[in-house]
């Protein structure tokens, strides 16, 4: 292994990662940070600017690093001009936006909870208390009303984003063992600073870790095999095979060996160059031979262990990173041709687990976090139209935007719709939900896309936790944020008139600055919706898609 590529496997194995941040799933007494990276179109539509994700054509996300001086000097103006007017002006426009959106945001989770299933409406509620459904929203997680907070002998400490493939590991077992545990986020170097009192804990910084009665373990593999021991019968079912099972333990300790061989693999080959491709290929087709001489859709056969854990998040990655960087396909939609059916077979069997589903992020999310925690991806020639389909720029046959509105499915055959979170209506509550619940920060972390960056970069290419929000379009952003969740709950059909007249009211009494500056807000949010930190990936789909019809009505 050469020294840039032991570099990056350092890197990632300290979980030094991700971009992006917090908007959806913070509490308003809370810093607004928000969602992953993003990007911007090459396509020769004049409104791509704004109507695709706003990086990819001014970087991709090759070295997050390249850049870093030029952010340094630009974050002492502002991102955007503020434009001319005046405060007589800006009172009078956000008056009449105040009229012209007839729904207040109170009505507007008033129409979602009419349309809203029972489990659905508990969700906040759940969430609170910890039980139910799973959510990364969780601060303590107790599964059932049977267990109490006070009985917790469980602290995890993991990234504020999700994202991190070590605390996904961790996060999973914790679930799938149905361990109570508590959750304290701690931010990831690349896009914010580690509070002093983690840094007493964990000196070099990295996550995860864990407190388990009362002891500290800071690398996941420790962490799993100590819940693996502690917690046993009940509902703690067991993630390894019995000790007289010798067969089965040897199988386990030499999968966990090729999750080592894969993982050095795909690293060779994604931050260096094509002559690691044979190498990678030749590891992924012993994965796939291991995984069709199983017993069942998993590693060790019918059931889930602790290797499909281990497996689980860079795999994961792999299926993103592969497509998008080197135009190289594992995961396929069910019934397409693919080389390797025994994967694919396998991820539907993860997808089957709620501990897998709900840790589990999207290629966009993977695909702009990966680079800040490794130090750079490198590119290959072949990748460019699942990149393009990815960033929200175009489909692969070329004929649309892929955030617009029909959405194709798959992503036209690049990424597998999450068919296991329900339909198209059920996504849409879902945006809906985490947009109205916490409104007014997302409205103004929105605003930063007008405003003015901070003054200390980071290496995730849209994390910028100092920015400072336009105050000026505050309105105007929460009138077409409004306009987007009525359009998500009724359809683009019920709000057209209302839209159609904001658009002339924001051209005519704010004037062209004024309207670019929400698009560009508008924009800013769009681009940065983490999967699965804010929601889940239908979800984000719908929601990039509606923030897209509402950008083109002004463009």
């Amino acid at each position: 292994m050469n020294r840039g590529i032991t570099r990056s496997v350092a890197m990632l194995s300290s979980s030094v990662v991700l971009t992006g941040l917090l908007a959806f799933n913070i509490h308003t007494s809370e810093p607004v940070e928000a969602f992953p990276s993003a990007v911007v179109s090459r396509s020769s539509l004049p409104t791509s600017k704004y109507l695709t994700s706003r990086l990819a054509a001014e970087k991709r996300p090759g070295n997050p690093f390249q850049t870093l001086f030029g952010d340094i000097a630009s974050s002492l103006t502002s991102s955007i001009s503020g434009g001319s007017m005046n405060n007589s002006n800006l009172a009078e426009l956000d008056t009449i936006l105040m009229s012209m959106v007839s729904s207040s945001w109170e009505d507007i989770r008033s129409d979602l909870e009419s349309k809203q299933t029972p489990e659905e409406r508990a969700f906040r509620s759940n969430v609170e208390k910890g039980i139910g459904l799973a959510s990364p929203l969780n601060k303590i997680r107790l599964f059932d009303e049977s267990n109490k907070e006070e009985d917790i002998r469980v602290t995890l400490y993991r990234d504020h984003a999700s994202w991190c493939p070590y605390c996904q590991k961790v996060w999973m077992f914790l679930e799938e063992k149905k361990i109570p545990y508590r959750v304290e986020k701690i931010n990831m170097r690349c896009y914010g600073e580690k509070p002093a009192s983690f840094q007493r804990l964990q000196p070099s910084g990295a996550i995860p870790v864990a407190i388990i009665d009362g002891k500290t373990l800071n690398q996941s593999n420790d962490i799993i095999y100590t819940l693996e021991q502690l917690f046993t019968g009940g509902d703690h079912k067991p993630m390894l095979p019995s000790q007289d099972d010798t067969s089965k333990r040897m199988q386990a300790q030499k999968l966990l060996r090729l999750e080592r061989s894969i993982f050095s693999a795909w690293m060779n080959w994604l931050t260096g160059s094509a002559r690691s491709k044979g190498s990678f290929i030749n590891v992924l087709n012993e994965v796939e031979n291991e995984l069709n001489a199983s017993d069942g859709d998993f590693f060790l056969g019918e059931t889930v262990t602790l290797v499909d854990c281990m497996f689980a998040p860079f795999l994961e990655r792999m299926a993103a990173s592969m497509i998008f960087f080197k135009g190289f396909q594992i995961r396929v939609p069910k019934g397409a041709k693919t080389d390797y059916p025994a994967i694919n077979k396998w991820f539907d069997a993860m997808e089957t687990l709620e501990s897998y589903t709900l840790t589990k992020g999207c290629y966009y999310s993977h695909c702009w976090d990966l680079p800040p925690q490794l130090g750079g991806c490198t590119f290959e020639d072949g990748g460019e139209i699942s990149e393009n389909a990815i960033n929200g720029e175009r489909l692969p046959d070329g004929s649309r935007g892929s955030w617009e509105l029909p959405l194709e499915p798959h992503l036209g055959g690049v990424e597998p719709d999450w068919d296991w979170c329900g339909g198209e209506d059920v996504a849409k509550r879902e945006a809906v939900e985490r947009i109205s619940f916490n409104h007014a920060a997302i409205v103004s972390f929105a605003s930063r896309g007008a405003g003015s960056k901070g003054l200390i970069p980071y290496s995730a290419p849209l994390a910028d936790p100092n920015a400072v929000p336009n105050e000026a379009v505050k309105p105007s952003v929460d009138a077409c944020l409004r306009i987007v969740s009525l359009a998500l709950l009724n359809g683009v059909d019920a709000v057209n008139e209302d839209l159609d007249k904001i658009v002339g009211t924001l051209s005519k009494q704010g004037g062209s600055q004024h309207v670019e500056n929400v698009v560009a807000s508008l924009a800013y949010l769009r681009d940065r919706i983490g999967v699965p930190r804010d929601m889940r990936l239908p979800a984000a789909r719908q929601l990039r898609a509606h923030i897209n019809y509402v950008i083109s009505k002004m463009l």
